[in-house]
């Protein structure tokens, strides 16, 4: 179906989805990539009330089929195609949880046929499909939530009142760290071989290059090629940057360096394992740093604390730091931590505070939180119930995802970038301006980019 006559046939979808949805009327949504993650978030969606599954959509049989069980009991109508789902006229919003190459296309879609959109980060593959989507939103005044569930976290949003009052002083560097170990072979290169039964194998790669099946670049692993993703900055650091922006009051940086490596050339894929990028914002920076071949991260550990994913004894191998004047607060997924400075004049070498009276800056703090993924989603049904945007929206998504793909577009082309946010592009860079946006794939590329 050519995309104008698909639109053709759903336009009347946007009459139907413009009506606000009062506290007793069923949400009715859709589900557009039905893998583990795909179905766990749907699962917290669904402990919203009056909130029914009406369709499971994957190009791998399997997946729709469990999803429709798990989630719905099998009532569920299992789907290959994804515009079949856009013409469901009960659908009031549909969730994109698809491999990141494929989020921009049914976003689109799915708002010009009046849908509201849950897509999980990172927001788009590419800047320039980031800003599809944006303007997508505001041309069909559907709601359009991203997936970053740090937004529905308590403790974030004390985070950041205690960076924005200045209880911790004045804050001018920030460092985000994700941290792994892949050496020296967890991730080994496997042979093509034919797809297993139920797979579209060509639907999968869709707008991305033409590839033969290898079942590394499927399910689980397929963000380790940037064929279908941006590395581990827009997985793992895309939360992070957008806690960020949100705990420092931020948008956007306007100059970006980075270096990156691959450090572990014998397993599969081809991002970088070892990726540092720095961030000029106004009034700080920060400094991102993906390193896959130690878990250890930044910081030690306290005890009692959980940190997210930790293994082991010692490490703390996800995080965001802001260092102010006053103290260092430490974030992650699930709880945060001051460690305050001493005064003035303390002796380096003084014994633990407890038995030297020293005095600090400010006071120790702990907090253990909790993953806010359930929550984040069923704040998105609020939003469809009222019909209305709320904080969390497009351009929450859209600004974190492309401050990470800056930095793997400043390590690729080797020079420091000033980025002009207001034009999205970079200032007298045109070798860098292309890594903005990729060609779609014929014949699945059905959005102007």
């Amino acid at each position: 179906m050519e995309r104008r006559d698909f639109l053709a046939a759903t336009a009347w979808t946007a009459l139907s989805a413009s009506r606000v949805l009062g506290a007793n009327d069923r949400v009715v949504v859709g589900l557009i990539g039905c893998g583990g993650r795909g179905r766990l978030v749907m699962r917290g969606l669904l402990q919203a009330p009056n909130t029914e599954l009406a369709a499971t959509c994957d190009v791998y049989d399997p997946n729709a089929a469990r999803a429709s069980k798990d989630l719905a009991e099998g009532r569920a109508q299992t789907l290959r195609d994804f515009r079949r789902l856009l013409e469901i006229r009960e659908v009031d919003a549909i969730m994109v949880s698809t491999p990141d190459h494929w989020h921009s296309i049914p976003t689109v879609l799915g708002l010009e046929a009046g849908k509201h959109v849950y897509v999980e980060k990172p927001f788009a593959r590419t800047i320039r499909e980031g800003r599809a989507m944006v303007q997508a939103a505001r041309r069909t005044n559907r709601i359009l939530y991203p997936g970053t569930q740090h937004r529905s976290a308590p403790h974030i949003a004390e985070a950041a009142r205690i960076v924005q009052s200045g209880e911790i002083g004045d804050v001018s560097f920030v460092r985000v760290w994700n941290s792994g170990n892949i050496a020296p072979n967890i991730q080994q290169k496997v042979p093509d071989s034919d797809p297993p039964p139920g797979l579209d194998w060509d639907f999968y790669l869709g707008p991305s290059p033409q590839a033969p099946f290898n079942r590394m670049r499927f399910l689980t692993n397929y963000r380790v090629f940037s064929d279908y993703a941006g590395g581990y900055i827009t997985d793992y650091g895309n939360h992070r940057v957008d806690s960020v922006h949100q705990i420092m009051g931020a948008s956007s940086p306007h100059t970006v360096s980075a270096v990156g490596r691959r450090l572990c050339p014998d397993n599969a894929g081809d991002i970088f394992d070892l990726h540092v990028a720095t961030y000029q914002y106004p009034g700080f920076i920060m400094e991102y740093a993906a390193c896959w071949v130690n878990s250890h991260g930044i910081g030690g550990r306290s005890p009692g604390m959980r940190y997210y994913g930790m293994r082991g004894l010692y490490n703390r191998p996800h995080g965001f730091a802001f260092y102010g004047t006053k103290a260092a607060l430490y974030v992650d997924r699930i709880g945060y931590e001051i460690f305050p400075e001493p005064e003035p004049g303390t002796p380096y070498a003084s014994a633990p505070a407890a038995e030297s009276g020293l005095k600090y800056r400010a006071e120790r703090k702990m907090f253990q939180g909790a993953d806010a993924t359930a929550e984040h989603a069923q704040n998105f049904v609020k939003q469809v119930r009222i019909g209305t945007k709320g904080a969390v929206d497009e351009m929450v998504g859209h600004t974190a995802t492309a401050t990470c793909h800056l930095g793997t577009i400043a390590a690729k082309v080797g020079r420091t970038l000033h980025w002009n946010a207001q034009k999205e592009d970079f200032e007298n860079d045109a070798e860098a301006s292309r890594l903005l946006t990729r060609e779609l794939r014929k014949p699945y590329d059905l959005i102007r980019i």
